[in-house]
């Protein structure tokens, strides 16, 4: 008798809990053409870095770095820029800046192992200073 209540009991807060769960469903991307077009944007982005990496393994030694950190700085930089888009605010906007200066030391960074000795170590100099600029640049956007 004890078995039958539980039993009861059980298959009668299970029925609640898939009925709760029917009445109080959260809106769907099918149903909010803005996130769906967020989440459509996001895909294409995704799309865009795997294309871009593939292209990247046909090249070799250096060259191949220096693509792949291309790849990887357009990714980032589309995807500040979607969240610039999706929710625009000074917030996001030094996110898209910050990124674009990041990714452009990164890539100058890795363009200057091309060269040796003091022409190597003139081009990181150079490119960490282009790097303090644009941060420089960002923190005025702040005040």
């Amino acid at each position: 008798m004890k078995k039958l209540l539980v039993m009861c009991a059980a298959a009668s807060c299970l029925g609640m809990v898939q009925v709760h769960a029917q009445v109080n469903t959260t809106p769907s991307a099918a149903t909010d053409p803005a996130m769906a077009e967020f989440k459509a944007a996001r895909d294409k982005i995704s799309a865009d870095y795997k294309a871009d990496k593939a292209a990247c393994d046909a090249m070799k030694d250096n060259a191949k770095d220096v693509c792949m950190e291309q790849a990887k700085g357009k990714e980032k930089i589309a995807k500040a820029e979607l969240d610039q888009k999706q929710k625009p605010s000074d917030g996001n906007a030094r996110k898209v800046a910050e990124a674009k200066v990041e990714v452009a030391y990164e890539v100058a960074k890795e363009k200057c192992d091309d060269q040796k000795g003091d022409a190597k170590d003139a081009c990181v100099k150079q490119a960490k200073a282009d790097q303090e600029k644009g941060k420089a640049e960002i923190k005025a956007m702040k005040k």
